[in-house]
């Protein structure tokens, strides 16, 4: 008889993925990562699964970079519906895919897989599932908002190109590679050739990771987006200091904990309104949902299992 186990507290390895039957109802769904035990996703997907009389299980599988092509290659034989890829996957994981959608390509990053007769089709919803996250949270849209992101990774990218997309007043890209941030901005430069005014900044600056730098950009924007994995870890500094933020500032975190992040304790500090990326696993949550079974996403099940 096959035993119900407490999915979504376990974290499996790669050879976990043959228990997918052991478990009633069986997994179909899980999420990728290195390190994947901080996952929240398990936790709201199953709250949606069991809500829709869905009859399957999602888990958390500890997935070693090395590991990435023999564990897509299983659950492609395990009948796996989906995946979702955190942190290292997201930039490894387009070669090994048989297709993805036209954002996946341009941002170079997938968070979705939707896995059909075997094939995997990758999407990246982080753009989307953030710009949600920010209009929730602070009830403005990104074509209004001058935007700071640090990082140029998987998220980093996917965050920029919604910003400019949604014609943001202007964009700065932070990275500790310079270079890397600068070839992201020149990626996104012709979404900044409209008739918007140009004023004393440049609407789109990739930008060094140097305090005066930072000290320049703060009164020229007026969104702080961490888009590192910086505050993941336990004992983590803020990726900027308090003293660097100022009141006037919206900041948002997208490592997600329900405890203040370093960089949202710092910008609290400061007298900025500040969130964690709780709501944009939430809202990236509820698009993969849909994706996976097309069909709108219990998304208020979803929050309240979140919270």
């Amino acid at each position: 008889m096959k035993k119900k186990s407490a999915v979504a507290k376990k974290v499996y390895p790669l050879a976990g993925l043959q228990s997918w039957h052991d478990v009633d109802p069986p997994i179909r769904l899980g999420v990728f990562g290195d390190p994947v035990a901080h996952s929240l996703s398990p936790q709201m997907q199953n709250a949606a699964l069991k809500h829709c009389k869905i009859d399957m299980h999602y888990a958390r599988f500890h997935i070693l970079p090395e590991e990435l092509r023999e564990a897509l290659n299983r659950v492609r034989d395990l009948q796996f519906i989906g995946l979702n890829l955190t942190l290292p996957h997201k930039v490894a994981v387009p070669e090994l895919l048989d297709r993805m959608d036209d954002d996946a390509k341009q941002i170079g990053a997938v968070n979705v897989i939707k896995i059909d007769n075997r094939k995997t089709h990758g999407f990246n919803t982080d753009g989307r599932g953030f710009a949600r996250a920010i209009r929730e949270e602070f009830s403005v849209d990104l074509r209004d908002l001058r935007i700071m992101i640090l990082g140029a990774g998987g998220a980093a990218r996917a965050i920029a190109l919604e910003c400019a997309r949604s014609n943001c007043e202007r964009l700065v890209i932070a990275n500790g590679t310079f270079e890397k941030g600068e070839r992201l901005a020149e990626k996104l430069r012709n979404f900044f050739e409209g008739p918007k005014v140009l004023g004393p900044v440049p609407r789109l600056q990739a930008i060094r990771w140097e305090e005066a730098a930072f000290q320049f950009q703060i009164a020229n924007v007026d969104l702080i987006v961490n888009a590192t994995p910086v505050g993941l870890n336990r004992g983590d500094p803020s990726p900027l200091s308090s003293r660097l933020l100022a009141p006037h500032l919206m900041v948002y975190d997208t490592v997600y904990s329900g405890e203040r992040t370093p960089l949202v304790a710092a910008g609290i500090e400061a007298g900025a309104r500040a969130a964690t990326g709780l709501s944009m696993l939430l809202h990236q949550g509820a698009l993969a949902f849909e994706i996976w079974f097309e069909r709108p996403a219990p998304i208020e099940i979803m929050r309240k299992a979140l919270q």
